[in-house]
């Protein structure tokens, strides 16, 4: 495999090379299906930083500076910002570390507007679900009954509705065909896109041709899933999915911030969202101004962490669906293949997933990542304790020669600031960093994970 001569890297790769594009082109694949969360255990860098922090109607004292170290140690980690809510109850902290504008300096702050990726699936699932109720969509239907001229012949007949939105349609995923040489050179691939825009019904043929990772009726994130979604919105409702959604369940939600990107710019106040590709672009460069029509109702929304916040603790707490849709949304399945009498620490749903972190909490949300952008929203069950996180430096982990993955202080700093924020509000930073560095890994299946784990047909998609 040759790589094509950029600013970044080029010439003959030899064979420790053509490992770790093998690598990169499998977590390619996956950390554009979901997010960037790699299955390792948490293990915060602890140097300080300089976070701002706000606290607003506290029932309940919340660990402020704890919070805001362990916010702070994301940033010192490697990312270069991020901002946060945490909530308990009434009681809620918001927070912001490092940068907005690597170059200006400009400080990151917690009402930015954020591309949130893969949630948007969970908006996509509610809508879906709505429509269940009012008995337009049966969720144990072939998608040919409604969409014969897209998903035609015996797949048709066999991929129900349910099977798309958890997942088990065994259909593949468009992203690597829609970015022609991306695993070549990502730089050059993701430039040349940049303004394209590009038809759902052109995505979904994209991924009908696409191999799966896995047969029809086990898990295997794919984002065509969504995009058949939206068009079945758009033909049970007679609307476009992108409005039906906006005034059924962001306004229903009284969501502020949280919209469909009109436009390839960002109309609110939002950082600089950097994309580094494994050190394949390098310096990393920021891809915030993006036409989002290659992610449409499978994640192409743009939202606040606040925003984020208050849509799944509605969710959760049965304001957005009845209970027998709610019900449905949390059946889950595997996320990912076990060993005999291992239980899965991750499930997916419809739309939305239940996670357990590294100190022994399950929680319900979902993560997201495009190009530079990375979101992360978990609640408890019943919705009460709840972090959501968004971060503007992606594909920042680093593969050796032999395609291994390298030691990544950044996720687990990451993954220890969401753990304590949940299980400990009250302590954040004083235990969350010990009971994660002991724990298993974080069982991420679909994002970057460790390259043996992952399917690598990938690389052969061209």
């Amino acid at each position: 495999m040759r790589l094509t001569p950029s600013s970044t890297t080029g010439g003959r790769t030899s064979r420790h090379g053509r490992a770790r594009l093998a690598a990169v082109a499998a977590v390619t694949l996956a950390s554009l299906s979901l997010g960037t969360l790699p299955a390792q255990a948490a293990g915060p860098d602890a140097r300080a930083g300089s976070a701002t922090a706000v606290a607003v109607a506290q029932s309940a004292p919340l660990d402020r500076a704890g919070l805001r170290t362990a916010l702070d140690a994301f940033h010192k980690a490697g990312m270069y910002g991020a901002h946060t809510v945490v909530r308990d109850g009434s009681a809620r902290w918001r927070g912001a570390t490092g940068f907005a504008d690597i170059d200006t300096k400009q400080p990151m702050r917690p009402d930015m507007e954020h591309r949130i990726g893969s949630i948007t699936k969970t908006f996509t699932a509610v809508a879906v679900l709505q429509q269940s109720a009012r008995g337009r969509i049966d969720l144990d239907a072939p998608i040919g009954r409604y969409l014969p001229e897209l998903v035609p012949g015996e797949r048709g007949q066999k991929v129900t509705v349910r099977m798309l939105l958890n997942h088990t349609s065994g259909i593949g995923d468009y992203v690597l065909p829609a970015f022609p040489g991306i695993l070549q050179d990502p730089g050059k691939s993701l430039d040349a896109n940049r303004l394209r825009h590009i038809e759902p019904e052109e995505l979904v043929r994209l991924g009908l041709a696409a191999p799966s990772a896995q047969p029809m009726g086990k898990h295997a994130y794919s984002n065509t899933n969504y995009v058949l979604a939206g068009l079945l919105l758009e033909k049970v409702t007679g609307r476009d999915a992108e409005a039906y959604i906006t005034r059924n369940v962001i306004r229903r939600a009284g969501l502020k911030h949280t919209y469909f990107p009109a436009s390839a710019r960002l109309s609110g106040p939002h950082p600089k969202m950097y994309e580094s590709f494994f050190g394949l672009i390098e310096p990393a460069k920021d891809y915030s101004e993006y036409d989002m029509s290659w992610a449409g109702t499978a994640g192409a929304m743009v939202s606040t962490p606040s925003d984020l916040a208050t849509f799944y603790r509605l969710l959760l707490g049965g304001k957005l669906l009845g209970a027998a849709q709610l019900k449905e949304m949390k059946t889950t399945v595997p996320a990912y293949e076990t060993e005999p009498g291992e239980e899965a620490r991750m499930r997916y749903g419809l739309g939305l997933y239940t996670l357990q972190l590294p100190s022994g909490g399950w929680y319900w949300g979902h993560d997201g990542a495009v190009f530079g952008a990375g979101t992360w929203a978990l609640s408890t069950e019943d919705g009460r304790k709840q972090v959501a996180i968004a971060y503007n430096l992606m594909k920042y982990q680093r593969f050796d020669e032999e395609g291994k993955p390298k030691p990544d202080p950044v996720t687990d700093a990451l993954v220890a600031y969401v753990d304590g924020a949940l299980a400990a509000p009250g302590k954040a930073a004083r235990k969350s960093a010990s009971a994660a560095a002991k724990a298993p890994a974080v069982p991420f299946a679909h994002p970057l994970v460790a390259p043996e784990q992952l399917d690598l047909r990938a690389a052969a998609v061209r």
